[in-house]
């Protein structure tokens, strides 16, 4: 690949800017942004002063030639659900015998996989190719290909059990569950050294999903729900409410991912149970140590084999 300029058939790898940035077609804001920063920190001109300027200068052209296009499409989540619908849309054209030819080009068989562990491996996969991505810019567009292969592989999965999204109303009163607050009985302390009771912060990022949710701004909610599963990872009712969430965002993959982490932490959550009839799983599909297992072999060999190609 010429260091002044890119071919015409490295250009066309723009027709899916998530292969060329390296993040999952579930990918949200944050996950967006926190890879473009990450690319443009790798590309900067000034981590090539110890190596030639031919690398510097191709750096360069991969960074304003297709990394910033590739993230300008990505940065909305508008735009994300068109070109979902696009790369859905290509991947349901094809046949059997095409995703078997795509499947072998990646040495993988994801059709065989369960529908959770084909999930899992998509997500992990795309991590290790990611990781090795641009560390040699000359072969990087033949990273980007096997990521491109492997987004429409993981898309044409869901085309027979495609959800028709459209039908459910983006009201979110109907959608988002208020928190039950239960009313708390004031009393003034007796003890002037009586310990206050700690705020709950989780459930204030909690709190304030559901309202963002009743106001349709999704990737806010998405940021609050975060953020209280990093403060409380075992609650079953944050993990139902992001995957409701990235329902409405047409995210289904990730709504899965969501959905069923609830219901592995509580079986009769109620909201990951009326989602999860609608997004085809069954109450008993929490995962299985084998098949995880499984996946993170794989996912695990990928990234060897890349490493050494690029090194």
């Amino acid at each position: 690949m010429s260091q002044n300029s890119l071919p015409p058939e490295v250009l066309e790898l723009l027709i899916d800017p998530y292969a060329v940035l390296g993040v999952s077609v579930n990918a949200d804001d944050n996950q967006v942004l926190k890879r473009y920063h990450a690319l443009a920190k790798q590309l900067h001109p000034d981590n090539y002063i110890n190596t030639n300027n031919r690398d510097a200068e191709l750096g360069r052209v991969i960074l304003t030639r297709l990394i910033n296009p590739a993230y300008q499409q990505l940065k909305q989540a508008k735009k994300r659900i068109n070109l979902v619908g696009t790369l859905r849309s290509k991947a349901t054209d094809l046949d059997k015998q095409a995703v078997s030819v795509l499947q072998t080009g990646l040495n993988v068989d994801i059709m065989s996989m369960s529908p959770n562990e084909a999930e899992f491996f998509y997500e992990k996969a795309i991590t290790s190719y990611a990781s090795a991505q641009y560390k040699s810019l000359p072969q990087s567009h033949q990273v980007t290909k096997q990521i491109s292969k492997l987004n429409l592989v993981y898309l044409s999965l869901h085309k027979n059990n495609a959800l028709n999204t459209e039908q459910w109303t983006t009201s979110s009163k109907s959608i988002i569950p208020r928190p039950e607050i239960k009313p708390v009985e004031l009393k003034l302390p007796q003890d002037k050294n009586l310990t206050p009771v700690p705020i709950n912060y989780a459930r204030r990022n909690y709190e304030r999903a559901v309202q963002y949710g009743e106001q349709g701004k999704w990737d806010l909610a998405v940021q609050e729900l975060r953020d209280a599963i990093k403060l409380e990872p075992n609650n079953s009712d944050y993990y139902a409410l992001l995957g409701v969430v990235h329902f409405q965002q047409k995210f289904l993959g990730m709504a899965k991912v969501y959905i069923r982490q609830a219901l592995k932490l509580n079986p009769k959550q109620p909201l990951a149970l009326k989602y999860a009839a609608q997004l085809n799983i069954q109450p008993t599909e929490n995962g299985n140590p084998k098949s995880v297992a499984k996946a993170l072999g794989i996912a695990a060999l990928l990234n060897r084999f890349l490493s050494k190609k690029d090194s």
